[in-house]
């Protein structure tokens, strides 16, 4: 059997309180409007019945009176009393007038009736011939008439106190009704809002576990159980909030640890100068990042045949020693994914002959993190551990970053191996070709010499000796300046900001080897050159001038300098000059042609004109990309 429980309302609870002393109001007040209404009809009743003693004693005096007036008046009055009684038996709702009839007024009331009957044959029928007993019978009449108004007078008494009743009723159903009307505010809404408030209080108060009881099935019902229900979630998310709140601790722990070890990895990195410190430091901070037992990094050359351990730390000397070189696919380390992507391996459950140096040490699982940079495998970092272990996807982009960081970092050192390489090798392609171009050629000619001297003194020709010794001393001269000259090259410096003060410099050796007057013309303001263009410029300004110095026979130089809208370098002397047919510099003039290879190298214009007799100009301009650092960073050697 199924119970249906009904939920009251609040203001069905309140009406339904409410409701009897409203409607006992109601019938009080109808009752009391009508007992009122039969006072006010009894009173005119009694008002009415007076009138009637009156009008007796009128009728008897005009009786009395002279006969004209009596047969005036009498009619009237006749009239006058019979309406009377016509409205104290029919009643009047107009005025009201209402006898409250009972059985004393009915029987006082028939015997007016009767004495009026008895009055009006005895008296005014016909006017009788004697008067006196008169008197008498009004005073009997207005007696009954009397009797009549006590009657209705007494039953109005009656009246009178049931309406005293009623009002004192009237007012204690008002009372009554107050009371229960401030008792069922209290028990239905003031009650519920303290429970209601205390809640809050509590809930305010961090007392979450507290609930509202005893509040009922109506609005305050339901405004009960949505805040137990808010409470309860309250109480639900408090009682998640510390562990989210230690979860969430955890997380930001565990990534500012990833961002300080990318950081210190990062720096580490960056201070490496070869890559056997950066082994065994990134060595060292892995394991200590992954919480390893041991690690062991190994190097790859491009064909992947073999794996070179660089660094290990935490492992055996003799598991060290016996996997120094590992051939790939000998063991489970050293042996490349398909996709170059971590691997965990579990040594307890593989074949131990394959990991038998691994199961030896007591380890229990190892990690492999590829070393890569895009997709060349450069080696790999081996990570072994004493447990099981299962890295999370937040370890294992940790560990894969930190590679990457150590992958990007033994590229640099490799690219900055082979610029190192190749500058060495362009500085002594540069000095062969100086020494080529210069002190070979002289040492050449000075080999020559000596075999004509030989031949000279096998013939003991005096005047032929005498012209060779002169001209092995120019020869050495010669070559003696030419190495000065060198020397003055490579300790060339270049200035950070501004390339006049190297060229006074230059100049200023210049007229200190050849003794010839120097000018130098600075015009404009430009953009400051980079060092390694300040460092060709000069190199290309120093041939020139050795050119003059060697060829030209000049007593002054110039070197004027532009600034805008280009740089314009230009080597003018006074000297013997040549001829350079249409301008273009050819093979025979070995000096013009290393200034212009050092021209092309940097994307720059060099232009010669020269005469037989008129001196010869050197101009060399640079192209607005020679602004930017030179593509041929080649050091300068001290």
């Amino acid at each position: 059997m199924t119970v249906i429980h009904t939920r009251w309302s609040l203001s069905r609870k309140l009406a339904f309180a409410v409701s009897p002393f409203l409607l006992l109001a109601l019938i009080s007040t109808v009752v009391t409007l009508w007992v009122s209404w039969q006072l006010n009809g009894g009173a005119a009743a009694v008002n009415e019945a007076g009138r009637m003693r009156m009008q007796a004693y009128r009728i008897a005096l005009t009786v009395a009176g002279p006969m004209g007036a009596a047969a005036q008046e009498l009619p009237e009055h006749i009239n006058n009393f019979n309406q009377s009684l016509a409205l104290l038996r029919n009643g009047d709702p107009a005025r009201p007038l209402q006898v409250p009839w009972d059985g004393a007024v009915r029987q006082h009331f028939a015997a007016v009736e009767k004495d009026w009957v008895q009055f009006h044959s005895n008296w005014l029928a016909q006017r009788p011939a004697n008067l006196d007993r008169l008197t008498s019978d009004t005073v009997a009449f207005a007696a009954d008439i009397d009797l009549l108004v006590n009657s209705i007078e007494s039953n109005m008494v009656g009246w009178t106190a049931t309406l005293h009743l009623l009002q004192i009723g009237v007012l204690i159903v008002a009372l009554l009704g107050a009371v229960t009307l401030l008792f069922a505010g209290y028990l239905f809404v003031l009650e519920p809002v303290h429970l209601l408030k205390q809640a809050i209080q509590k809930i305010q108060g961090g007392d979450f576990g507290f609930r509202v009881h005893r509040v009922g099935g109506d609005e305050f019902g339901t405004l009960a159980e949505g805040f137990n229900g808010m409470a309860a979630h309250l109480q639900s998310l408090y009682g998640n909030l510390a562990s989210k709140v230690a979860e969430k601790t955890v997380e930001l722990e565990e990534k500012r640890e990833r961002l300080e070890s990318l950081y210190e990895v990062t720096a580490l990195v960056a201070r490496a100068t070869s890559l056997e410190d950066l082994a065994q430091d990134f060595s060292k901070r892995i394991m200590s990042i992954a919480k390893a037992d041991g690690v062991a990094l190994r190097w790859s050359g491009q064909a992947q045949q073999r794996y070179l351990m660089l660094a290990a730390s935490g492992l055996p000397v003799e598991m060290v020693d016996a996997e120094q070189c590992l051939n790939a696919g000998d063991c489970f380390c050293g042996s490349p994914t398909p996709d170059n992507a971590l691997v965990v391996i579990p040594i307890r459950s593989l074949p131990q002959e394959s990991l038998k140096h691994c199961a030896k040490a007591g380890f229990e699982t190892v990690i492999n993190v590829p070393i890569r940079v895009q997709e060349r495998l450069m080696g790999e970092v081996s990570l072994f551990f004493n447990a099981k272990v299962s890295p999370s996807d937040a370890e294992r982009s940790l560990l894969e970053a930190l590679n990457s960081h150590l992958a990007s970092a033994m590229e640099n050192l490799r690219l900055n191996a082979l610029a190192r390489e190749a500058a060495v090798s362009g500085e002594r392609h540069h000095l062969s070709r100086e020494l080529h171009d210069s002190i070979a050629q002289s040492l050449a000619f000075l080999k020559i010499q000596v075999q004509l001297m030989r031949d000279a003194m096998q013939s003991q020709d005096q005047v032929v000796m005498q012209g060779v010794l002169e001209e092995i001393d120019t020869g050495v001269r010669e070559c003696y300046g030419d190495v000065r000259e060198l020397l003055v090259h490579f300790r060339t410096r270049a200035n950070a900001e501004d390339i006049e003060p190297a060229l006074a410099t230059t100049l200023r050796k210049f007229e200190l080897q050849t003794g010839l007057t120097t000018v130098l013309d600075i015009t404009g303001h430009g953009l400051p050159l980079t060092p390694d263009v300040q460092i060709q410029v000069l190199h290309i300004v120093q041939e020139a001038l050795s050119n003059v110095r060697k060829h030209a026979h000049a007593s002054q130089v110039w070197l004027r300098v532009e600034q805008q809208p280009a740089w314009v370098f230009e080597v003018r002397d006074d000297g013997v000059g040549f001829s350079v047919g249409d301008g273009a510099v050819d093979d025979t003039h070995v000096g013009l042609q290393i200034m212009a290879e050092r021209a092309q190298r940097m994307g720059a214009a060099l232009s010669v004109r020269a005469s037989r007799g008129g001196g010869c100009c050197v101009r060399l301009t640079l192209a607005s990309v020679s602004i930017s650092p030179a593509t041929d960073n080649v050091p300068v050697s001290s």
